[in-house]
């Protein structure tokens, strides 16, 4: 045995559950994730949904449905619900140009609200609406501010 140089996974059991976080949840406490999805508070983003990405190779009459389709799992990976919602302005604006020729980008506000329904499965569900803009140039997710 070589002293000071043994690797690391041969480092007795109290010295490798110290302060490393999985370990932390094998001991039964408790963890927290690093998005904080423990507490979904209701909150609203705006966000560019890149459609054209999303409809190669889609045969030209199912791109629309695609595209809400796109817009809908958009939102429920970025804010955490199952729930999601789509104005009509957006799937109108999804529709603008026909089933076909789905616009390139959109940008979406995407509002987490809670449910005020009292028997919903889920506590809280997502609006997102649309956003017009002149240009996506430089344009990044933003937190807008509830007033």
């Amino acid at each position: 045995e070589i002293h000071g140089a043994s690797p690391f996974w041969l480092k007795p059991e109290s010295a490798k559950s110290a302060g490393d976080p999985r370990c932390v949840a094998a001991m039964g406490k408790k963890t927290t994730t690093k998005k904080g999805a423990s507490t979904k508070e209701p909150t609203t983003r705006d966000c560019t949904v890149h459609l054209h990405k999303h409809m190669q190779k889609i045969s030209f009459k199912k791109r629309a449905p695609r595209a809400v389709r796109v817009v809908r799992q958009f939102a429920s990976k970025v804010m955490l619900t199952q729930d999601v919602r789509i104005d009509t302005k957006l799937n109108k604006f999804l529709w603008s140009n026909g089933v076909r020729n789905v616009p390139r980008r959109v940008r979406v506000r995407l509002s987490r609200k809670r449910n005020e329904d009292e028997d919903a499965k889920e506590k809280l569900f997502t609006l997102v609406q649309h956003v017009p803009v002149e240009s996506f140039k430089g344009l990044q997710t933003e937190t807008v501010k509830d007033e």
